[in-house]
């Protein structure tokens, strides 16, 4: 008996010891997104994973164990797209055929989930990995309390039906959609007036636009593009509580390469409250 106790004991002793799995997820308070993406002078930059992940060795493109892998290791907004099956399913893809990031060929809109799921997914540089195509469903169930979503609707997606998941998910307090003209982001604001868009602005005009639409700036996070804008952008925005995404994955990844990392912390001191970059590990680096 003695013996059986001293046994249960070390490994209950052991198994206290075993290390935890560490999620550095970003802390969206009770007001939402709303609240947590508005705009804060002096707040540290935060960093969203261009398709939420790929160019890291093992680890696909939109793909719920990429996710995890870059939530292990930083707070991390996952920039990630949706499409959809023959059968209607909402899964997780950007192109419109199978041939790149998986096992299987052929358009997608001719498959039906069961057949995709038997494919693997394959990183950016052809391996493949054990990993299947998600559906939008667990990657929103997954992303609860771990990770902050931006959600990219591709164009024979229905906004109603992404909307409709993110409800039936739960998953409003932590998915930003992603809208690319005015009219897009209306329509999104007509279907649920409480979700947090990411809405192209490049100049004042754009904004105004939004805003004859009736389109709220707490519900507004704003992608200015893919190179600096003018400063006064920032400065415009900022002042309306509105938070930028500099998209650097492209060229200002690229420059970030070849003249060192440090040039987020420039980019980020100019005006830059979000980073949507191809290399989330090294911007976190550069600006924790």
């Amino acid at each position: 008996m003695k013996r059986f106790l001293l046994v249960a004991l070390t490994v209950s002793l052991l198994a206290g010891c075993a290390p935890k799995t560490v999620i550095h997820t970003y802390r969206v308070p009770a007001g939402g997104l709303s609240t947590f993406l508005n705009y804060t002078p002096g707040r540290a930059p935060m960093i969203s994973a261009h398709r939420g992940g790929g160019d890291i060795k093992g680890y696909p493109e939109n793909c719920i164990e990429s996710f995890e892998y870059l939530a292990k290791r930083l707070p991390v907004i996952i920039e990630c797209d949706i499409d959809l099956t023959r059968d209607s399913v909402l899964v997780m893809m950007h192109d419109q055929t199978l041939d790149r990031t998986t096992t299987g060929t052929g358009k997608l809109i001719e498959k039906t989930y069961d057949e995709i799921r038997q494919y693997r997914l394959e990183d950016n540089f052809g391996n493949v990995t054990k990993f299947s195509v998600p559906t939008l469903e667990q990657v929103l169930r997954w992303g609860k309390d771990k990770v902050v979503y931006t959600l990219d609707v591709k164009k024979n997606v229905p906004f109603a039906k992404v909307v409709e998941m993110v409800r039936r998910t739960g998953a409003a307090d932590y998915s930003v959609i992603i809208t690319y003209n005015a009219t897009q982001a209306a329509e999104v604001y007509r279907l649920d007036p409480n979700l947090m868009l990411s809405v192209t602005i490049m100049k004042e005009e754009d904004y105004q636009r939004l805003h004859d639409l009736g389109i709220p700036d707490r519900n507004m996070v704003a992608f200015v593009g893919v190179r600096e804008p003018r400063p006064e952008l920032y400065k415009f925005l900022h002042e309306k509580g509105i938070s930028c995404i500099l998209g650097t994955l492209g060229n200002l990844d690229k420059q970030a390469v070849a003249k060192g990392d440090q040039v987020y912390k420039t980019f980020a001191n100019n005006g830059a409250d979000i980073m949507s970059t191809d290399r989330p590990i090294e911007v976190y680096q550069a600006v924790k």
